[in-house]
């Protein structure tokens, strides 16, 4: 907006035009500025203080918004304002003054005569009692219902608002191909700019945080995208911006910019420095965290993941992850353990069980990582596609594997990689590779499996992943050592532990695998080596530098 244009306009006439030009701090300037104004003015003042991230403000100019209008016998505006001022304080965790403000327009509502559009407002108290009852099909009702008058009454806030609601709540009763078709609707309202500004923020911010949570990361993607492109649209504005930065830095890691989604998660940490929300300075936190620790930066992932946990948030299964980085076996199994048994969403549990997995088959573990590799593949029953199906591929191969049955893994683990690749998951497509060649390997085809790995190497190297790219240069110097007799990957582990003196029970033990398993592979060994007793393989084993 041109400064002449506006320079000889009063504050009141120069505060609206910024406001409907989304100039949120000029707007904020020349509103406060105004003497008497009118409930409706307020509420612009209100809305722009919110969107500059000023929260207590935003709070105190919809009270006095609230009180002109009684004053002024507008009791329905005075509602909605209420309502406002009861939903932000529950979304600050204020919870007494939330069930204060939101009784209050309760009981206000009850001397409006007839029906009005505030009460398809207020009926989100009882679709969340509903809800908190456990009576999710009842909550679903209500929020159709609030729809509904939300259309009767022409109000397009309340219709995505409502909508919203409903597609969570279907999400919620595992009706997913519903529910993600009711939050697709929602977006295309939202981004197509007919909802007012904070509206537009809070659902922007709530329907990707709930695609992430659903594992849905091409529609994440989508719209993260376009919610970038609305806060560019609006540099003044503060509010939503960090949340942004956060989903932003995730997709960005999973696309496997790991240097841009790290810088934009510490901008979203300093952004969200200026706030009131510590949870939400806690995700910005362990999103750094999580890739510092892909990079190696393990002391300074440990110091941003106490960060985290000291804002609110859960630390896990990132810390847990670095504990098995740094070798202390113990420390993740009970962290892991720990976060899984109270962790009771199954949504939730699924973003958990495949560091699960890893680590129970690192501790030796094979029959618990069997069950978490089938409860997942249970949780993802009702999902198509996508990220949560590339998860529990790449997890049952990886049980399968560590069980002995490479031929029977290379079908799962295969199919991973094939999702991972069309998800554009770089760093989660290099990990199913290693165990694809690792496979191979077992199979006694070293050349399929020497290509797979130098293929993750690679890619580990151009992300950045260090320990990733250590740890497939040593598979591949071992997997061209275990070339020699012609033994399989396999066969050389069994020998390694025959040559330290350990029995057939100790070595099942050890590599997770049977007795019987084991007395086959040392047949195999006699066979290809031409040898007949222990200690032959055991002078072998020392004499071809076969032992770590």
């Amino acid at each position: 907006m041109p400064e002449d244009a506006t320079s000889s306009a009063d504050p009141l006439e120069l505060g609206r035009r910024s406001y409907a030009h989304g100039a949120w701090r000029s707007a904020y300037e020349s509103l406060s500025s105004v003497e008497s104004p009118s409930g409706e003015d307020l509420e612009l003042l209100a809305t722009a203080a919110g969107m500059l991230g000023r929260d207590d403000e935003y709070l105190g100019v919809l009270e006095r918004a609230h009180h002109e209008y009684l004053a002024a016998g507008q009791v329905r505006k005075a509602v909605r304002c209420a309502f406002w001022i009861g939903t932000v304080s529950a979304q600050r965790g204020e919870a007494a003054r939330a069930t204060g403000w939101l009784g209050r327009a309760q009981r206000l509502l009850e001397r409006v005569e007839g029906d009005c559009v505030e009460r398809g407002y207020l009926m989100a108290i009882a679709m969340t009692e509903q809800e908190a009852a456990g009576d999710l099909e009842a909550a679903l009702s209500i929020a159709v219902e609030g729809a509904s008058i939300g259309e009767r009454f022409k109000d397009p806030d309340l219709v995505a608002l409502a909508m919203y609601e409903q597609g969570r709540l279907l999400t919620k009763q595992g009706r997913n191909d519903e529910g993600l078709g009711v939050l697709d609707e929602v977006m295309v309202a939202v981004s197509g700019g007919e909802l007012s500004p904070m509206v537009t923020g809070i659902l922007y911010c709530s329907v990707i945080d709930d695609y992430q949570r659903a594992y849905e990361l091409r529609r994440a993607r989508e719209w993260t995208a376009a919610l970038t492109k609305w806060c560019e649209e609006q540099p003044d504005m503060i509010a939503f911006t960090g949340l942004c930065l956060v989903h932003r830095a995730e997709i960005m890691q999973v696309d496997g910019e790991w240097p841009a989604a790290l810088e934009e998660a510490r901008r979203a940490g300093r952004r969200f420095a200026d706030t009131s929300d510590r949870m939400a300075t806690g995700e910005a936190y362990y999103r750094q965290a999580e890739i510092l620790r892909l990079q190696g930066e393990n002391s300074a992932a440990e110091k941003t993941y106490r960060e985290a946990s000291l804002c609110g948030w859960e630390p896990q299964p990132g810390l847990a992850m670095l504990r098995l980085a740094q070798g202390d076996l113990e420390s993740a199994e009970a962290a892991i353990r720990r976060v899984v048994d109270e962790t009771k969403s199954p949504l939730r549990r699924a973003g958990l069980i495949p560091a699960y997995v890893e680590i129970m088959l690192a501790a030796g573990e094979l029959e618990e990582a069997h069950r978490a590799s089938r409860e997942l593949g249970e949780i993802a029953l009702g999902y198509r596609g996508g990220m949560l199906n590339a998860m529990v591929a790449q997890t049952e191969g990886a049980v399968l594997l560590a069980g002995d049955d490479a031929r029977a893994a290379l079908i799962p683990l295969r199919e991973a990689c094939r999702m991972w690749l069309e998800l554009g998951a770089r760093y989660e497509g290099a990990r199913s590779r290693v165990l694809v060649g690792l496979s191979c390997i077992e199979l006694g085809d070293e050349d399929a499996g020497e290509m797979e790995l130098e293929a993750a190497r690679r890619v580990f190297a151009e992300l950045g992943a260090l320990p990733d790219v250590i740890r497939t240069e040593q598979l591949s110097r071992r997997s061209g050592r275990e070339s020699s007799g012609g033994l399989t990957a396999r066969e050389m582990d069994v020998l390694r532990l025959v040559a330290t003196g350990m029995s057939n029970r100790a070595i099942a033990e050890d590599l997770v695998i049977s007795e019987k398993t084991v007395a086959r592979h040392m047949s195999n060994i006699f066979t290809k080596l031409g040898l007949s007793s222990r200690s032959a393989l055991t002078a072998y084993a020392y004499q071809h530098e076969l032992v770590l």
